[in-house]
């Protein structure tokens, strides 16, 4: 019988925190000139829903500081105490989004305004779509290395952001193609429900933070029905979803 590995090394450890501290200084830098950039040129063609995407831009970085200040602490042992209190931003950051979201959303269907087009917000929005999957990926692939349910919860937040990107875009031109001005808070409102499903998962910890197995155990994942890089997933968690 094969047996499992029981997590990186201290130098892989090591390794895999700097590239999460990496990650997450790049989402940062990104998320403060993409909610800049949004904002602005949301206000001058009253766009809400390029307002609301600048909006969740600051929510990102507040979420993604959260993990920095985690992952900044000088020993292993600290970075471990620190992970529910970041993991409580996160879920927070989660809420607020919803929130925002679903009441800006319901302000449009109402007839409370619709989002205006601006050559500038679907240029940005299409760049999010092509950057924020790559970041997102990278550091949930490192979070689950490193057993970091915090650095995992993050990576979502930043795939949450890749999906309103889409929804900005595809709201945008079915809007201007057909008139149909619902179906962007409409689909708005889905990412707001997964918001606060996603937003549960990190409050009660439950995200995916599984230490990959040893090279070996594949066919021992077979055997079992488990994913070769979940078998050590915790009780309750939500594994490679």
């Amino acid at each position: 019988m094969t047996a499992l590995s029981l997590g990186p090394s201290p130098r892989r450890r090591a390794v895999l925190a700097r590239r999460v501290r990496l990650l997450v200084a790049a989402t940062i830098a990104y998320n403060l000139g993409e909610a800049g950039v949004a904002i602005s040129v949301g206000t001058v063609a009253s766009s809400g829903a390029l307002v609301a995407f600048g909006l969740d831009s600051v929510i990102e970085v507040a979420s993604a500081a959260a993990v920095a200040w985690q992952f900044s602490a000088r020993t292993p042992e600290l970075v471990e105490r620190r992970e529910k209190r970041a993991l409580r931003i996160i879920a927070v950051s989660f809420f607020a989004l919803a929130a925002y979201v679903a009441a800006d959303s319901v302000r449009a269907l109402v007839g409370g305004g619709e989002a205006g087009h601006s050559t500038p917000g679907l240029v940005l929005a299409a760049l999010s779509l092509v950057i924020m999957p790559f970041l997102s990926h990278a550091q949930r692939r490192a979070g689950r290395e490193l057993g970091s349910a915090s650095a995992v919860a993050d990576s979502k937040q930043t795939l949450l952001c890749t999906y309103l990107s889409g929804v900005l875009l595809v709201g945008l031109a079915v809007n201007s193609l057909f008139g149909w001005t619902w179906a962007d808070p409409v689909a708005a409102l889905v990412i707001a429900a997964v918001a606060v499903k996603e937003g549960r998962e990190a409050w009660r910890g439950d995200t995916c933070c599984a230490v990959p197995a040893a090279a070996g155990s594949t066919a021992a994942a077979a055997a079992t029905g488990a994913d070769a890089d979940c078998l050590s997933c915790p009780p309750g968690c939500v594994c490679c979803s």
